[in-house]
């Protein structure tokens, strides 16, 4: 098929396709958990911020590691792979976070290992094994410093939702533990309840990141001028730079710079500097305060 030079690039259609399969997913995931849930409120409702939202990184923002590092663990405790398989995932990590920058061929294969690992098995199955493996590992490699951050947006009444290349699946058991909105993760495809073995577009990163954030933000009304986003990585410039309020929490030393050069916040919960001392930055509580008079004014009945 031919395409015009100045069209989009077969990149960032991939990204696109991949944003608008992980919002449509986390959103229809985001409905059943809904239906599913019994609620039952002890207190009284918080005012729903209904225009503004929070969208957080997962590795090494959320979580301390690489998320799917952690799964692969489980996984290998459980022999569904050989654990040189796992030291090849955690190996590739590594290089990741020492230089900030993928690996195409490392990216390549990773995918191709995790698509042949999950194709012909059930969809319920992976979900099912995400709830385990955050009990026995993840929950414990939370970073409390962005857990009160996400909190602080929930107590505004606004939506907190996880971005992450994590299959959207696992995404939705971190976000659900967390008592979060949901997830945008990447999504693989699946058949009458079992994964074929191909992805949705590709790996929810960069530019597929931005699109998720912004497809969602159309879907459910939100102004992106009065969200806010948090990430380590300078791969998430494109989803920090939507937002009204980019935060770099962790950093690398790209994402760093850039935050300087822009005067994004800069949080930083590896170290006893001043920087990662737990509160509520000027700006957010200035956005906080924001949105309860927003909700005050715009507040409609959930039902």
């Amino acid at each position: 098929m031919s395409r015009s030079p100045f069209g989009p690039s077969e990149e960032e259609l991939r990204a696109n396709l991949a944003g608008e399969a992980s919002a449509n997913a986390a959103l229809t995931l985001h409905d059943a958990d809904l239906a599913a849930a019994d609620v039952e409120t002890t207190g009284p409702e918080v005012p729903r911020d209904l225009t503004a939202a929070a969208f957080f990184d997962v590795d090494n923002t959320m979580v301390q590691g690489a998320s799917i590092v952690h799964f692969a663990r489980g996984l290998a405790a459980r022999k569904y792979f050989k654990t040189s398989d796992l030291v090849d995932v955690a190996w590739k990590q590594v290089k990741f976070r020492i230089t900030g920058k993928e690996n195409s061929t490392d990216m390549a294969s990773g995918r191709e290992k995790a698509l042949a690992f999950i194709a012909g098995r059930p969809t319920a199955e992976l979900a099912a094994l995400g709830e385990e493996i955050y009990d026995e590992i993840i929950a414990d490699k939370i970073w409390p410093g962005t857990r009160a951050l996400a909190q602080m947006h929930l107590d505004a009444g606004q939506q907190v939702w996880l971005v992450t290349a994590t299959p959207v699946e696992l995404a939705q058991v971190i976000a659900k533990r967390l008592g979060l909105t949901g997830a945008l993760g990447t999504v693989a495809e699946s058949v009458d309840g079992k994964f074929t073995g191909r992805l949705v577009g590709d790996i929810l990163h960069g530019l597929g990141k931005a699109h998720a954030v912004r497809t969602l933000a159309v879907r459910e009304g939100l102004n992106l001028k009065r969200c806010s986003a948090y990430s380590d990585s300078h791969n998430d410039v494109p989803m920090l730079s939507l937002v009204g309020t980019a935060v770099a929490i962790n950093p690398d030393s790209d994402l760093r710079e850039v935050a300087k050069n822009r005067g994004w916040e800069i949080r930083d919960f590896r170290t006893g500097r001043k920087a990662a001392k737990i509160g509520v930055p000027t700006a957010l509580a200035l956005g906080a305060a924001g949105g309860a008079v927003a909700a005050a004014v715009t507040r409609r009945r959930d039902h």
